[in-house]
């Protein structure tokens, strides 16, 4: 059993809330969190480095010296990888790195990812978060007030997109629906900020 307290925005506890391990999975998966980050990474990859071969170098097409009686090694184009300026082996070519895992396996690992965060208290959750207008100072206040220090997600439903507007000109923070959640952007930030509205979606 997990205990967690719910904050008001003035930072005063107003409620504990206790949720079951076995909501998120009962463990945390490591392999799996691996495997995971991995493909996300992957999927991330522009993969736009490319090399030009022989046959794309600028370059002459004509025999440079006689195949035979110079002393010289035989050679049939200025263009091969032998030759400065020549084309290059095997190198690399514009190509897709991205790879899909199963659903299930990617909804175990954003569980598993979530109680880790849990088991670490590093998850902060808010009874409400909703800004009449844009306001990045408030947005930062609030995050002083709850001790949130470094790289923060934000989960809240922001229909009139104040809360993104408030957010996103502070570095490191970043603000996503909890449908949208999924392991690998809980993981590679420091803390969580959920509403409780929220985290009953999640699960």
């Amino acid at each position: 059993m997990i205990e967690l307290a719910v904050f008001d925005s003035k930072g005063k506890e107003v409620e504990k809330l206790e949720l079951e391990e076995s909501r998120f999975g009962g463990e945390v998966r490591k392999v799996l969190l691996k495997d995971v980050v991995i493909m996300y990474e992957a999927n991330r990859r522009l993969g736009t480095a490319s090399t030009k071969t022989r046959a794309e170098v600028s370059g002459t097409g004509k025999k440079p010296w006689a195949q035979k009686h110079t002393g010289r090694a035989r050679a049939g184009s200025l263009r091969s990888p032998l030759f400065r300026k020549g084309g290059v082996v095997f190198g690399p070519k514009p190509r897709d790195y991205s790879y899909q895992m199963p659903k299930k396996a990617k909804k175990q690992a954003l569980r598993s990812a979530l109680l880790g965060k849990l088991q670490d208290g590093e998850v902060k959750v808010l009874d409400e978060l909703a800004f009449s207008k844009p306001s990045t100072k408030k947005m930062v206040s609030l995050l002083k007030t709850l001790g949130i220090e470094g790289s923060c997600l934000v989960v809240a439903d922001d229909g009139d997109h104040m809360i993104w507007k408030s957010a996103r000109n502070i570095p490191g923070l970043k603000v996503m629906k909890a449908t949208q959640l999924n392991a690998y952007e809980v993981l590679r930030h420091n803390r969580l900020l959920i509403t409780r509205a929220e985290l009953g979606n999640i699960g």
